[in-house]
């Protein structure tokens, strides 16, 4: 509210304020807001799973081999232990496990100073010769 403290107008009665009440018009809008807000459908972000069933007729999978690659610091890989000479005879290796039925899984374990390079020769092998379970494995030890 305001109030008008100087002289009157021409009829001697103060003049008429004209300013719109918006509380009303805001009162609304909110309870518009929380309608929609309302009747709005809750989004699931849903993922289907096809969990397996509880039959017995089917074998359990065959455990696939797992060849363990490590990768030293100073670039020296070894297979299962034994240690590769070079890259041509990595590449044998890979050759002659890829075609196995299962095909095994290759586990890279590269050292956490081994040179990048050495790292990527190895996998590089491994994608030539089409060896679709790879993973590389960490050495870092979790903290509890």
């Amino acid at each position: 509210m305001a109030m008008s403290v100087g002289p009157a107008s021409s009829g001697g009665e103060p003049e008429a304020i004209m300013d719109m009440n918006t509380t009303p018009l805001i009162d609304v809008m909110l309870v518009l807001l929380i309608m929609l807000i309302m009747t709005i459908p809750i989004q699931t972000h849903a993922v289907k799973l096809d969990m397996p069933t509880n039959d017995q007729s089917t074998p359990p999978p065959v455990q696939p081999e797992v060849v363990n690659i490590a990768i030293d610091f100073d670039g020296t890989v070894t297979w299962d232990g034994n240690v590769v000479p070079n890259i041509d005879k990595l590449e044998e290796y890979f050759a002659g496990v890829s075609g196995k039925d299962p095909q095994p899984e290759i586990h890279v374990h590269p050292n956490r100073l081994a040179i990048y390079k050495t790292v990527a020769e190895v996998l590089g092998a491994a994608q030539r010769n089409h060896m679709t379970k790879l993973g590389v494995v960490s050495n870092e030890r979790l903290v509890d």
